[in-house]
């Protein structure tokens, strides 16, 4: 049995790292489009495209349940590929809904009318492409009202995290916290819409300072797939043992990836 979790490039380790942890038991295939990373940077129906062919990739290989590690796929790609209607027995989901479940004070599935939040100022940190589509705002308003979101593209930050560039990574973080600031001097909460930045989480809590509650996706998200599993255990795939796959050169990812979790990761090519 196992869960199939998609990320454009190495962000989604965050996710899984979480995933394992709270879930032991499940095995999980990892797919990461190496090859292909980054999202952020690409246009819509090019990450929709992409995103479609991994989902299939890990349905076909016995994950009946994935999940979008990826914001940018989740923003770009998510509703399109449910809309077009996904097979009998699959599912698909996405990682801003136990964010913002997080960030309203909702419980996990809980589809009442929107209503006032006690946060109303947002900071929300992520890609360029993320921050053009507007999802997060658009499933913020299914939930709550009189929100305000200022939406930063953090251009330079994934590409950064992917090389091990840490210094510059956190000099980039530093930068974008002040141009958000700028836009929005006293936000209530920051939002890290990027699975990669949760490495970075430490950088952006000191650039925006006391009193900000900086929400970030791994832990929210292995939650609720917890929660997910315990209602829907037959959502648990075929597929029986742990994987790592990456459309790119299996021995430059592993290394990366290494670093990245700071344990030993081994990829195999698609």
């Amino acid at each position: 049995m196992a869960v199939g979790i998609f990320d454009s490039g190495l962000g989604g380790l965050t996710v899984l790292d979480a995933v394992t942890k709270r879930l032991p038991d499940v095995p999980f295939v990892y797919l990461g489009d190496n090859a292909h990373a980054p999202y952020g940077v690409r246009d819509a129906d090019d990450v929709c495209d992409l995103t479609s062919k991994a989902v299939h990739e890990l349905w076909g290989r016995g994950c009946d349940l994935v999940i979008l590690a990826c914001n940018t796929a989740s923003a770009a790609a998510l509703r399109r590929m449910q809309e077009a209607g996904v097979p009998d027995g699959k599912r698909v989901l996405g990682v801003f809904v136990p964010l913002i479940e997080a960030l309203t004070e909702r419980e996990w599935g809980d589809n009442s009318p929107p209503r006032e939040v006690q946060t109303k100022h947002v900071a929300l940190f992520a890609t360029p492409a993320t921050v053009r589509s507007r999802a997060f705002q658009r499933e913020l308003a299914f939930r709550a009202v009189g929100v305000d979101v200022e939406a930063q593209a953090c251009g330079g930050v994934v590409d950064a995290i992917e090389d091990g560039d840490l210094i510059l990574a956190e000099a980039l973080v530093r930068s974008h916290v002040d141009a958000l600031k700028r836009k929005m001097p006293d936000p209530d909460a920051a939002v890290l819409g990027c699975t990669h930045y949760p490495l970075m989480e430490h950088i952006f809590a000191d650039a925006l300072g006391e009193g900000v509650k900086v929400f970030s996706q791994p832990n929210l998200v292995a939650e609720s797939l917890a929660d997910y599993l315990a209602r829907r255990p037959d959502m648990i795939g075929s597929g029986k043992t742990n994987q790592f796959l990456t459309t790119g050169d299996p021995k430059t990812v592993s290394n990366h990836a290494t670093q990245f979790l700071r344990r030993q990761i081994s990829f195999d090519a698609l």
